[in-house]
């Protein structure tokens, strides 16, 4: 493989982008299933819990988990969490990282900041640390995390629709993964958000799919 330009993970020659989808290459890449967005209780769970119904993401998720580990592919948590005195908020003073921030959203260590009872990860399952921001790349070990397990395809599902699965796609495509959107494993705050990025803006950077489809094209 080619040394790949300063920020990218592969080569232009390298690159995987429409390559099929080998599930011993694949990984789903599963953002904040936490419960401050998926359970009652949670700050962000009225918000998000209209779209999470209309779409079934989280049984749907449940589901898509089990039959793809059956299959070889690697299933990634990426959580979310802040210090309680949001110290680690990278830019606490601008938007949603803003109302983290306010609204003191993924407290470390607590409940709130807790993986879902239906998520909890399973052995083999891998949980990447360091996510403070909205794009599961920057200051985590996902990257690292991925190439030590030979990833070539990541298929990305979670919270918000429209910001962090949105922004970690971009970022992936850029970097030169296959990509797919799963489109009924994600969620936001609003049926018009949802219907505008996953048949809209997420096209631009990945294939989206459903989970079903994601599962029938695995070689």
């Amino acid at each position: 493989m080619s040394a790949a330009p300063h920020g990218r993970t592969f080569a232009p020659q390298d690159a995987k982008g429409g390559d099929d989808y080998k599930a011993s290459k694949s990984a789903l890449v599963l953002i904040e299933y936490q419960n401050e967005f998926t359970t009652e209780g949670g700050k962000l769970h009225d918000a998000v819990k209209d779209v999470m119904q209309s779409t079934e993401m989280l049984e749907n998720t449940v589901k898509l988990c089990a039959e793809a580990r059956a299959k070889g592919v690697k299933i990634f948590h990426t959580p979310i969490s802040f210090a309680a005195d949001m110290s680690d908020n990278p830019n606490k003073k601008l938007g949603i990282l803003k109302g983290c921030a306010d609204g003191e959203l993924f407290v470390k260590d607590t409940w709130n900041s807790t993986i879902c009872e239906q998520m909890t990860p399973q052995e083999g399952d891998i949980v990447v640390s360091g996510k403070k921001g909205l794009d599961a790349f920057p200051g985590t070990d996902l990257e690292e995390l991925l190439m030590k397990h030979g990833v070539e395809t990541v298929a990305v599902g979670g919270f918000l629709t429209n910001c962090c699965v949105e922004s970690t796609v971009r970022t992936a495509c850029e970097k030169g993964f296959n990509v797919v959107s799963l489109t009924d494993c994600t969620a936001c705050t609003s049926a018009e958000g949802q219907k505008g990025a996953t048949e809209g803006t997420l096209g631009m950077f990945s294939t989206p799919l459903s989970s079903t489809a994601f599962l029938e094209a695995l070689k």
